[in-house]
């Protein structure tokens, strides 16, 4: 599925919007939950889109001392990153409708006269024909690599 870690942007503005900040670390130990797809989500390919989204205007964030352990970057949602969420929530809705569209079409049965595979003109010259290509696929091949002469 190319681009999957776009699927990971929308995922990323909604937990956002439902925590309304957050660091990377927790972000990421909850992305899977919330996953559009089966697919694993990448570590990386979450800092990459926090970073799109921060130079989009969509996130924003600001470095917290932590009580323990190394500052955190903490990301939080900004008014154009809830419209970009708005945008994409359409997009989703317009994609869920064709995939069930798809899915539904995808499942119906062929008509009965689409079921039977197609018989050559005659039984027998379908045998002949392919015992021609049989002998054609099966012969090794000679050791010089040169095609052996028909006897």
């Amino acid at each position: 599925m190319g681009n999957l870690y776009r699927f990971v942007e929308p995922v990323v503005l909604l937990l956002l919007k439902k925590k309304t900040r957050s660091c990377g670390y927790t972000l990421c130990a909850e992305l899977q939950e919330h996953a559009l797809t089966d697919a694993e989500i990448d570590k990386a390919a979450l800092y990459r889109t926090l970073r799109q989204l921060e130079l989009n205007g969509n996130v924003k964030s600001t470095w917290e001392a932590g009580d323990r352990g190394p500052a955190r970057r903490i990301y939080t949602l900004t008014k154009t990153g809830a419209l970009h969420l708005e945008e994409w929530a359409a997009v989703l809705k317009n994609l869920s409708k064709s995939m069930t569209h798809f899915v539904r079409e995808a499942r119906k049965p062929l008509p009965k006269s689409e079921h039977r595979p197609a018989r050559p003109a005659s039984r027998k010259a379908g045998r002949k024909t392919d015992r021609k290509n049989l002998r054609r696929t099966v012969a090794p091949p000679s050791p010089t690599g040169r095609r052996r002469s028909k006897q």
